[in-house]
């Protein structure tokens, strides 16, 4: 994880110079927001997977830099005001903190391009069908039917979700979905069969809830020095979670049960899944 933190970090200081004009407000936001900060766990799956067909790291490298341009979109606009209206991100200013919300909405909107520029650029694979697939598998991850659908659930989530089902859908659009793209970038640029890839999709499913209730524990029992952020946000909204609905114990084990299944969806990748497994345990033992 530290080996894919700093590359990922390289790549954003080496793609995002400043602009020797006005734009460089822009540019310093972007790199404020994208440098530093982040477990890179999104890049690291997409590594991961792609290392069980043998893909280049290079190729998954550029990749999992793509994901993470729209994830770091995601989150300046969830920081946003009109959003989550957070001062706080991996333990230093938001972006409209540290900029103005003007800046932190372009620069949420040049990265989320930016993603899709790097994805389209021969460099990441030499296959334009290949890179095609992979736009088109994240357009849909990242758009209404994944993410920003989850989100407008979770913005409607104050009022108080009625059940567990509707909170588990909810995550697998707002969390899962980019979560599920990772495993599936490395299945199609290592050209895997259709039967491999379905476990594949069965761990990310698995991965992308087990991490949310991870999330929903720390927001719940975490450390605010640790976490980077503020914490006991979702309780303060009275939003409801998997915490508020389950409690903390019943959680926990849901999420151990949870990683249980997504191991065993492994099992035709053999030893070659280790780091897919420990990715999978790490995520419900962090502590930010």
């Amino acid at each position: 994880m530290r080996r894919t933190q700093a590359d990922i970090d390289l790549l954003f200081e080496t793609l995002l110079p400043d602009p020797d004009d006005a734009r460089r407000r822009l540019y310093r936001a972007m790199r404020h927001a994208a440098v530093g900060g982040g477990k890179r766990l999104r890049p690291l799956l997409v590594e991961a997977c792609a290392g069980l067909f043998d893909v280049p790291r290079s190729s998954a490298l550029r990749a999992g830099l793509a994901v993470e341009c729209i994830h770091v979109h995601s989150l300046i606009h969830d920081d946003l005001p009109c959003m989550d209206d957070d001062d706080l991100r991996h333990g230093k200013p938001t972006v409209h903190r540290a900029y103005d919300e003007a800046t932190a909405v372009l620069a949420g909107d040049a990265l989320l391009a930016f993603g899709f520029e790097i994805l389209s650029d021969p460099a990441t694979h030499p296959s334009a069908e290949i890179r095609c697939e992979l736009v088109r598998e994240l357009a849909a991850a990242a758009g209404a039917g994944g993410m920003a659908g989850g989100q407008m659930l979770d913005l409607l989530a104050s009022g108080g979700m009625p059940d567990l089902d509707s909170i588990s859908r909810l995550q697998r659009l707002k969390t899962g979905a980019l979560i599920g793209w990772c495993l599936e970038a490395g299945a199609i640029m290592g050209a895997a069969p259709a039967e491999l890839r379905t476990g594949l999709r069965g761990y990310a499913q698995c991965l992308g809830l087990a991490f949310q209730i991870a999330d929903d524990l720390l927001d719940n029992q975490g450390d605010e020095a640790k976490a980077g952020k503020r914490l006991r946000k979702d309780e303060d909204q009275g939003k409801a979670t998997f915490v508020s609905l389950l409690g903390a114990e019943r959680a926990r084990r849901q999420a151990d049960m949870l990683v249980e299944q997504a191991i065993a969806h492994l099992h035709a990748f053999g030893e070659r899944s280790r780091l897919l497994r420990e990715i999978v345990e790490f995520a419900v033992r962090r502590d930010r």
